[in-house]
């Protein structure tokens, strides 16, 4: 399974457990696009606040803010997002790797 259909399950699952209307706190999950498709695209993006190795999904909770970066079985992270990863650790945050929708629903549950 790709990443992409990974997230597409997180996020789905989510927003259906946790960000509906009728949820009481709604929580907040989303996605961060930061790929761009030329040099030229990269610059401008990160002249207005682009950051290499930004999580795949950041969810926003009461009180809490958690970062998840998604891959697949075999998948690992560039240097960029393991930099990322520390950074938010050393601010106190959570910072999870996840690798499938159960993965995940053990994390958040």
């Amino acid at each position: 399974m790709t990443e992409s259909k990974i997230q597409q399950q997180i996020v789905m699952w989510y927003r259906n457990n946790f960000c509906l209307k009728h949820h009481e706190p709604r929580h907040l999950i989303f996605s961060v696009p930061n790929e761009s498709k030329s040099k030229i695209e990269t610059l401008q993006k990160k002249s207005i606040g682009m950051l290499s190795g930004v999580s795949d999904l950041i969810i926003v909770k009461p009180n809490e803010v958690i970062f998840v970066e998604v891959k697949t079985e075999i998948g690992v992270q560039s240097k960029s997002q393991k930099i990322f990863q520390k950074a938010i650790e050393l601010l106190g945050f959570k910072y999870f790797l996840v690798r499938s929708l159960k993965e995940f629903k053990k994390i958040i549950i």
